[in-house]
């Protein structure tokens, strides 16, 4: 589809040379011919109007008018009356078409895609009335540069909302509003370097990619460190020379475990010992559903943990907003880092959010989601107990993601196109593991025949989808996958 540019007449930049002894119109028609071939104006595309492209170059329109016409003649324009001036299809050197996108996915019946939550459910009518509202009442001054650590008022409302619901030790003048969760852990890194640290744990499984790359910018080296039932390995974490870790302790990602009381205190522990930095990932804290609520372990030892939170997740990864609790002695140097990245983010939506937040429409919102999520866990489990009863489902304790073990060996990527080919998304576990699960003793069969773990998310999945997608791969949830589906 070709751009459509609306207003009276489009800007096309031309320059014309006076002093030159080519003539005004040679060169005006040289110029469209030659953008029109190097593909600057694409097919379809709408030129100006011969009166206004006169007047932006001080030329009679009648020269412009002459000059459209000869690129007419020539094949290059299409005009026709009571209509705007295009660039015409097969035009001599101009791209029929730009080049394909990537082919996109066919519709699937369900898409357990982690990580995204329910989109069709954003408040988008309480988000425009907080806009609104923002906009009618913010001074003047706010649309300038202002405090790179994000703007007052939210940061107060946050600070309020994260002692309210967290029970964090939350201090605006160390809150640093952030475009979400990768800013937040790029600033935290980048300001750890500062101090001399030199190398960065983070959970195994978890976010291996995530976490390397943004050690990597910032000169840092990553290792992985195990998670069994109760949270990270402490132990093993005090093996390694790791001076700052980044965890998951509310609902660790993926497995779904809860940091136990001990773990915490132990790693708090480690911190102090080691002189070193924790960087909570406050993940999935907002939806829990059969368990009591944990606190931000930031709350406990705001000296050694940088918290990170974002509104991703209870309301939409689009709105890039997220927030560092910052220690007192790290503060400075993530302020810095924000300002010199990006100046600070947007204020409207700030203040929209703050807005949003203190009207008790967030909180609606998320008591709502609550009860959408646990109806898709429900129908989750109905469907496997159904179609797949022999699948181990855990992780179901918060959140909207469940982790589910195969009962017999499979192939993980042969697993997943059998499920593509009946139009239902499924995800295997290794992208989250920092090295490949050790696989069996060589046999006849394949030697990646390990039993395998899906990540399931069901918050952008709707309940009768959920059943019908289980539905259609409850076979090959049993196991035994062990070589690609055969060609359409």
């Amino acid at each position: 589809m070709p751009l459509q540019w609306s207003g009276l007449s489009p800007a096309l930049f031309l320059t014309l040379d006076r002093e030159s002894l080519e003539p005004l119109r040679s060169q005006l028609e040289r110029q469209v011919r030659d953008a029109i071939r190097s593909g600057r104006l694409q097919v379809g595309e709408r030129l100006p109007s011969s009166r206004e492209l006169a007047r932006s170059l001080g030329l009679s329109r009648g020269l412009v008018q002459d000059c459209y016409a000869q690129l007419q003649a020539e094949g290059y324009l299409v005009t026709r009356v009571g209509s705007a001036t295009r660039v015409a299809a097969g035009a001599c050197g101009a791209p029929a078409t730009a080049d394909p996108p990537p082919a996109a996915r066919p519709h699937l019946l369900a898409d357990f895609k982690w990580g995204v939550p329910d989109l069709r459910s954003f408040p988008l009518a309480d988000w425009l009335w907080a806009m609104r509202e923002a906009a009618r009442a913010m001074p003047t001054a706010a649309l300038d540069y202002g405090d790179p650590r994000g703007d007052a008022h939210l940061r107060d409302v946050v600070a309020g909302y994260l002692r309210r619901v967290r029970a964090a030790a939350a201090d605006p003048e160390r809150i640093v509003v952030c475009s979400g969760y990768a800013q937040g852990l790029g600033l935290a890194l980048r300001a750890l370097a500062r101090t001399g640290i030199r190398t960065v744990a983070y959970e195994n499984p978890g976010s291996p990619a995530t976490v390397s790359s943004a050690a990597s910018a910032a000169g840092l080296s990553a290792i992985p460190v195990p998670v069994d039932a109760h949270g990270i390995d402490v132990q093993a974490l005090s093996a390694t020379e790791a001076r700052a870790v980044v965890v998951t302790p509310a609902h660790q990602w993926p497995t779904g475990v809860v940091l136990a009381p001990e773990r915490r205190l132990a790693l708090i522990e480690w911190a102090m010992r080691r002189d070193a930095v924790i960087i909570e990932d406050d993940y999935d804290a907002e939806f829990r559903y059969d368990r009591e609520p944990v606190g931000a372990l930031q709350g406990l030892a705001a000296d050694r943990v940088i918290a990170i939170g974002t509104v991703s997740k209870s309301l939409a990864p689009a709105l890039r907003i997220g927030w560092l609790l910052c220690p007192p002695a790290l503060v400075d140097q993530i302020i810095d880092n924000k300002r010199l990245s990006d100046r600070g983010s947007p204020t409207l939506d700030q203040l929209a959010l703050a807005t949003m937040m203190e009207s008790g429409r967030f909180d609606r919102h998320l008591r709502r989601m609550r009860t959408t999520y646990a109806a898709r866990r429900t129908a989750l489990l109905a469907a496997l107990a159904e179609h797949a009863p022999d699948v181990t489902v855990t992780g179901l304790a918060a959140g909207f993601h469940a982790v589910a073990q195969l009962p017999a060996p499979t192939d993980e990527q042969h697993l997943i196109a059998a499920a593509e080919a009946r139009s239902v998304g499924l995800y295997g576990m290794s992208p989250c593991c920092a090295t490949a699960p050790p696989t069996a003793p060589p046999t006849t069969e394949p030697s990646t025949t390990t039993p395998v773990q899906l990540v399931l998310g069901f918050g952008n999945v709707g309940e009768r989808a959920i059943t019908a997608g289980i539905a259609a791969v409850g076979d090959l949830l049993k196991g035994r996958v062990l070589s690609p589906p055969p060609a359409a």
